[in-house]
């Protein structure tokens, strides 16, 4: 059965502001955007060229089960998509423990999940974010990391709480 992760109808408009958030309540429901209270934003989104960007959630909102069972599969909460570019956003609000290695799990299933369900060769860039409110300042990753993240998925990986759109 063939899933389509871009004509959900977790797919919000389309919006041109320079900045938004996103937020996740943390309270079992789908994450989505925001203009008019940044204490909920867990990412924020700097959107200087004022591109049409489109959020569309997927955890919580697209189930995706396990192959032969009933169990879910574990994906990010969900995709910023403008022009040619594809941005997958995992959100976190937590002050310690494995969030790093967690979120970086989530968003390469989900993106194992994107390449078996579409052709993303449209797309000519991919990126990865986890954004935790907790550390929303840029977080080193070593390069072996984020090369074999790129080697494995096509997709560059981010640990920042800002998302800016640059062209």
């Amino acid at each position: 059965m063939s899933i389509d992760f871009f004509n959900s109808p977790c797919r919000e408009s389309a919006r041109k502001e320079k900045l938004f958030g996103i937020c996740d309540d943390q309270d079992g429901k789908k994450a989505y955007t925001n203009t008019s209270d940044p204490e909920r934003w867990i990412a924020r989104v700097i959107n200087n060229p004022s591109h049409e960007i489109a959020f569309t959630a997927i955890d919580h909102c697209t189930t995706v089960n396990k192959e032969g069972t009933n169990d879910q599969e574990s994906t990010c909460d969900g995709m910023l998509t403008f022009e040619d570019s594809l941005y997958l956003v995992e959100l976190k609000n937590q002050q310690s423990g494995g969030w790093i290695p967690d979120a970086t799990k989530q968003l390469e299933n989900t993106i194992k999940l994107l390449q078996r369900h579409h052709n993303l060769a449209e797309y000519k860039y991919l990126k990865a974010f986890v954004c935790n409110r907790k550390h929303p300042r840029f977080k080193t990753i070593e390069n072996s990391t984020n090369k074999a993240f790129f080697d494995r998925t096509k997709f560059r990986l981010d640990v920042q709480a800002n998302i800016a759109i640059k062209k």
